[in-house]
């Protein structure tokens, strides 16, 4: 009698089985399940050591921040339903250009990198850019406005700063409104690509204003002792000195020329005045005017953006700051603005074309034109100059004291941005 009851409860767990397999080999008739995302991979290098690794560093801060703010996202979502997820790959160029060259190729050709971002200064992308060039890549250079990179023919190469031709004019602008009668120009800066072309249109800007260039002169690039050019600025009397170059040599500068109580009336130095450990120099950061990318106190907004009848893209200036203070403790500067700007611009540039061929993504961002956070962005489709900033706006900062006697950055230029007054330096 077991032995029945065994047999027939077996039976119907057999034909369980065998049901449950036809079933599992049977064909689906339903929708299929959606594909995972599809993964990019964006290269670049970082100046994780030598002459340029402050500013760097915070350019990729916000490069890494753009990167979160995807990531949290769940990637960037296409109209097909589609997700691309993306990644970044870097190595340390050291600030040195032959190793820029060797690890964009080893990005290119080892590593299979989808897209390039520009290591941070005009030398270094400009290494970056020849190579990625040769290969097709496109590439968005950020920390990088020398207008030479850009005058070249390229086809692939996008630059979201404002190009070096620029930078001091505004400033030039401002020490006319504070004071007209001050004319002799007092011209010092560091003898490589970027503010060498600084320089020569800040010279010849200058020359058309009807100011006197009374030294012209560079340095070397690390230089750390600035007595003798600081001998020559005395020699010279003049009323402004202007030009500088990166963050260490500018830092140092002005400290020197403030501990040799050099009696000059304004002081307008690239790169380092922007940065908040500039202060780290105490008194000697006062006044010292600085052209910048990007600000905390810009006013950018959908509603500017409107009134300017341009399309308004990503996050606010309001939440860029205060997601920035959220990770790093610190407030963001312009060179971590232009990290965060060059993911940014890859991210709508997916979103609109739904692609990511290259193809694609160069044609669109040939005809972009669209405010962010970091202001308006669009690039140059002549022949010569292509992929050239165009419409972004410098604006500058001076070093004040506000009411409790703390260093702070204020906007001084130009006027419709300012957010406080310029000043000239105390006449001695």
């Amino acid at each position: 009698m077991l032995r029945r009851k065994s047999r027939i409860l077996i039976a119907p767990i057999v034909v369980l089985v065998l049901i449950g397999t036809l079933v599992a080999c049977a064909p689906s008739s339903g929708p299929a399940a959606p594909a995972g995302p599809k993964k990019i991979v964006v290269g670049f290098t970082a100046s994780q050591t030598g002459a340029q690794n402050v500013a760097s560093g915070k350019q990729i801060e916000g490069l890494q921040l753009w990167l979160d703010d995807v990531t949290k996202a769940g990637g960037i979502k296409l109209k097909d339903g589609s997700v691309v997820m993306p990644d970044i790959k870097f190595y340390d160029d050291e600030s040195k250009t032959d190793r820029v060259q060797a690890l964009y190729t080893k990005l290119i050709n080892e590593d299979k990198v989808d897209f390039l971002i520009s290591p941070y200064s005009s030398g270094l992308a400009k290494a970056a850019a020849v190579v990625s060039e040769q290969n097709s890549k496109v590439m968005i250079t950020t920390g990088a406005a020398d207008d030479a990179t850009m005058e070249q023919g390229f086809k692939n190469i996008y630059q979201l700063y404002t190009p070096a031709s620029r930078y001091q004019s505004g400033a030039l602008d401002m020490l006319n409104q504070l004071d007209p009668s001050l004319k002799k120009i007092a011209i010092v800066y560091e003898k490589d690509s970027f503010s060498t072309s600084v320089a020569n249109a800040l010279k010849a800007y200058a020359t058309d204003k009807g100011y006197n260039v009374v030294l012209f002169e560079g340095y070397d690039s690390g230089t750390t002792d600035f007595a003798p050019f600081i001998n020559e600025i005395t020699a010279n009397a003049p009323d402004a000195i202007m030009g500088g170059g990166h963050f260490a040599d500018g830092s140092s500068f002005a400290k020197q020329l403030y501990d040799k109580k050099v009696p000059v009336r304004f002081i307008s130095l690239l790169v380092a005045p922007p940065e908040p450990t500039f202060a780290d120099i105490g008194d000697a950061a006062l006044t010292v005017v600085g052209p910048s990318q990007w600000e905390p106190q810009v006013t950018y907004s959908a509603d500017s953006a409107k009134a300017a009848n341009l399309p308004w893209y990503g996050i606010s200036v309001k939440d860029f700051i205060a997601e920035y203070q959220a990770k790093y403790k610190a407030d963001p500067s312009y060179h971590s603005a232009g990290g965060y700007m060059a993911g940014l611009l890859l991210q709508k540039a997916i979103e609109d074309t739904g692609s990511v061929d290259p193809a694609q993504i160069k044609t669109y961002l040939d005809t972009v034109d669209l405010m962010t956070f970091y202001g308006h962005i669009k690039f140059s489709t002549d022949a010569k100059t292509h992929g050239k900033q165009t419409v972004h706006s410098m604006v500058y900062i001076q070093w004040q004291k506000d009411s409790a006697g703390k260093l702070v950055k204020q906007i001084v230029w130009p006027v419709e941005a300012k957010s406080a007054d310029g000043m000239l330096r105390p006449a001695q």
